[in-house]
């Protein structure tokens, strides 16, 4: 039986809680290990090399297109017993999950999340993560698995904080980015190489779609 590498209890996940509580975001490096980055990254790229990846829409439901003018990433969402590393990766969110419930009583239910990979050149226009007629999506976590990843590369998360501020963050391997749905504008700017993550949001009960 292999070891879980985070906790309910973990100190990084407090500290991510404590980030919520208190700004509405929180940016933590080296969330898990390296070895399950790389697998992470491998299983990132052996669907796209198999063509299981296929362009993002906008909108949801009925009115779901693509529109590369707004978003140019290739997604693949991911359930349970598809691949162990991914498995590794859910067990992690959920303990972030609890974690954020014991505290902030979110009444977060479960965890979405897709494979995301950007060509290079790719973007992501401003926007935010909840729709405006479902209210589920609760708190929203990105995590990054570009290896030797340089500030040139371009690429980064902006996210649009409060007083006009700016905050960017480059997509390095192992970096876990989580904030509130729908409180934090953000964009995905152009990267000058393939980038790759894990999209994922928390969902509540909540409002049916109407």
């Amino acid at each position: 039986m292999r070891a879980m590498h985070i906790s309910p209890e973990h100190p990084m996940l407090s500290a991510v809680v404590d980030d919520l509580a208190t700004r509405g975001w929180s940016q933590q490096a080296l969330f898990l290990p390296a070895d399950l980055v790389r697998a992470l990254a491998a299983e990132c790229r052996r669907r796209h090399a198999e063509g299981e990846l296929n362009p993002a829409g906008v909108g949801r439901g009925a009115s779901q297109e693509v529109r590369e003018a707004i978003r140019g990433d290739q997604i693949q969402w991911i359930d349970p017993g598809q691949a162990d590393a991914c498995d590794r990766y859910l067990e992690a969110m959920d303990c972030l999950r609890q974690a954020i419930n014991r505290s902030l009583f979110l009444g977060l239910e479960d965890f979405e999340c897709h494979f995301a990979l950007y060509p290079p050149g790719a973007f992501y226009r401003r926007h935010l993560d909840r729709f405006r007629d479902d209210d589920r999506r609760s708190v929203s976590a990105v995590f990054y698995l570009n290896e030797d990843w340089q500030p040139q590369d371009g690429g980064q998360l902006r996210m649009f904080l409060a007083d006009e501020v700016e905050h960017d963050v480059l997509p390095l391997a192992g970096s876990l980015v989580v904030f509130l749905s729908g409180d934090v504008p953000h964009e995905v700017l152009p990267a000058g190489r393939e980038r790759l993550s894990l999209t994922g949001w928390f969902r509540r009960r909540g409002n049916e779609p109407f």
